[in-house]
C-alpha cells in the first residue's frame, strides 16, 4: 500500500487577541507531533481585538485536515483557511543576512545583493546587513549565495500570507 505524499500548507488563522492563545497553538502541533516550518502572529484589527497567525506546516493530505479541525475547535479561533487550497495566494518573508568580508568577496556580495533587489541596510567597512524581501526560495537562494562570501547571522520573520482577489479569510 502506497502512503499518502507530504504536502505543503499555508494556515491562516483568526484569534482573539488574548494571552495564552499562540501558546494553545503551539501545544496542538507539539502535543501531536506536528512540525511548524514558519510562523507570524501580529494584530489585524484597529482595536488590536484579534489577530491573525499565519502557520506553514507539512504532512499527508489528512494529517493537515486533521490540523486544521483541531484548530477550530481551539477556544477563541475565528476562522480556519488554508491558503493552499482556496487558490492562489501570495506568501512573501523577510530576512536580514549579514555578510563579513573585505576585498573581492565584499564586491561580489554588493552585486548578488543588487541582482536580488536586497538593500544593504547598515554598513560598515567590514559588514553588511542585507534586507531582503520575497518568496522563501528566493531567500534560500540569496543565502546560499552569500554562504561563501562571509554569511556570519541570518535573522527570517516567517511566511506573511494572504489570498489573492476577493477572497478572505
Amino acid at each position: 500500500m502506497q502512503e499518502d505524499p507530504q504536502i505543503s500548507a499555508v494556515i491562516a488563522v483568526l484569534v482573539e487577541n488574548e494571552s495564552g492563545v499562540l501558546a494553545r497553538v503551539i501545544g496542538l502541533f507539539s502535543g501531536r507531533g506536528y512540525n511548524i516550518e514558519s510562523l507570524t502572529v501580529a494584530p489585524v484589527e484597529d482595536g488590536g481585538n484579534k489577530s491573525r497567525i499565519n502557520i506553514v506546516t507539512s504532512g499527508t493530505p489528512m494529517v493537515i485536515e486533521q490540523i486544521k479541525a483541531l484548530l477550530y475547535r481551539l477556544v477563541p479561533v475565528h476562522r480556519v483557511s488554508d491558503l493552499t487550497q482556496i487558490g492562489p495566494h501570495v506568501a512573501r518573508e523577510m530576512a536580514l543576512i549579514k555578510v563579513v568580508g573585505t576585498g573581492e568577496p565584499r564586491t561580489e556580495a554588493l552585486r548578488l545583493a543588487e541582482a536580488f533587489r536586497a538593500r544593504a541596510v547598515d554598513s560598515t567597512t567590514g559588514s553588511f546587513v542585507f534586507e531582503l524581501t520575497g518568496a522563501s526560495e528566493k531567500i534560500e537562494t540569496f543565502i546560499d549565495l552569500m554562504r561563501p562570501l562571509g554569511l556570519v547571522e541570518v535573522s527570517r520573520t516567517g511566511i506573511a500570507a494572504i489570498a489573492r482577489g476577493p477572497k478572505t479569510i
